[in-house]
C-alpha cells in the first residue's frame, strides 16, 4: 500500500477545500437555517409532533443526509473529474499507484469534507431545536458509512461525465429527489397504504431510518436492513470503481 500516495491526493483535496471555506462551511449553516424557518417554524407550528417527536427536531437526520449525501457525491465527482478535464489524470494512471490507493485518497478527501458539513449542521440544529441523541456511537457510525458510500457514486459519476452538465445530473435529478420523497421531512406512516409500499424501494429510505432510529431509538425499518441497504451499496460502487480502473472505461480515451 502506497501510503505517501494517498496522503498526497488526500492533502491536496482537503487544500482545495479549505480555500473555499465560504462555500464549504457558510452556505450549508444558511441552507440549514432556511429549512428550520420553513419546515420547522411553518410547518412545525401546525405538526407539533411526529413519531412522539417534535417535527422540528424529527427532520434534523433527514436534513444532515441531505446536505452528507449531495456533499459527498459534489466533492468527489468534481475531485475526480477536474484532473480528467485539465489532462492531468494521466499523469495519475501512469505513476505507480493503484486504483485502490487512487480511490482511497480521493473518496477518503469527499467523505472527510461531508462529514465536517454534516457535524457542523448538527451543531447548527442544537441552535434551533431541543435535540437529545439517543446513540451518539451509532449515530458517527451512520454518519461515516453514508460519506464513504455516496463519495464512492460521487467518484463514480465524476469518471462518468463527460461535461460539467452531466457531473450535475445525477446528482440534481436523481439524488435530492430520492431523499426529499425517502422520508426526510415526513414519517413513511403518514402516507396512505399504497405509496408506503412504493417508498420501499427508495434505497435512501433505509439510510435515513437507521440515522433516525440513531437519533431517537425509533426506525421504520429495521437497523439490520439499513445496514445491509449500506453493505450493499457500497459492496456495487467498489466493484464499480474496480471495473472501470481495469477496462479504462473513460480513463484512456
Amino acid at each position: 500500500m502506497n501510503l505517501t500516495a494517498i496522503k498526497a491526493i488526500y492533502i491536496f483535496e482537503m487544500t482545495r477545500f479549505f480555500r473555499t471555506l465560504l462555500q464549504s462551511f457558510v452556505s450549508p449553516v444558511l441552507s440549514t437555517s432556511l429549512y428550520f424557518v420553513v419546515f420547522g417554524a411553518a410547518i412545525g407550528s401546525r405538526i407539533e409532533t411526529v413519531e412522539g417527536v417534535s417535527y422540528g427536531a424529527f427532520i434534523v437526520p433527514g436534513l444532515i443526509m441531505l446536505s452528507v449525501m449531495t456533499q459527498s457525491t459534489a466533492n468527489a465527482s468534481f475531485g475526480i473529474y477536474f484532473p480528467k478535464f485539465i489532462g492531468t489524470i494521466y499523469e495519475l494512471l501512469s505513476a505507480p499507484v493503484s486504483f485502490v490507493e487512487i480511490m482511497i485518497g480521493y473518496v477518503g478527501a469527499a467523505a472527510s469534507k461531508a462529514l465536517l458539513v454534516g457535524l457542523i449542521i448538527l451543531g447548527t440544529a442544537f441552535v434551533f431545536v431541543d435535540l437529545n441523541i439517543a446513540h451518539p456511537v451509532a449515530m458517527i457510525a451512520f454518519l461515516l458509512m453514508t460519506c464513504f458510500s455516496f463519495s464512492l457514486l460521487g467518484f463514480i459519476i465524476g469518471i462518468w461525465a463527460k461535461n460539467f452538465e452531466q457531473l450535475q445530473l445525477i446528482p440534481l435529478l436523481v439524488i435530492t429527489p430520492l431523499v426529499f420523497l425517502g422520508g426526510s421531512f415526513y414519517s413513511i406512516s403518514m402516507l396512505p397504504p399504497v405509496w408506503q409500499t412504493i417508498t420501499m424501494f427508495n434505497p435512501v429510505v433505509y439510510l435515513i431510518s437507521g440515522f433516525r432510529w440513531a437519533f431517537f431509538g425509533e426506525a421504520e425499518v429495521s437497523i439490520g436492513l439499513s445496514l445491509l441497504a449500506i453493505a450493499l451499496f457500497t459492496g456495487a460502487c467498489i466493484a464499480v470503481i474496480g471495473w472501470i480502473f481495469k477496462t479504462g472505461y473513460r480513463l484512456k480515451s
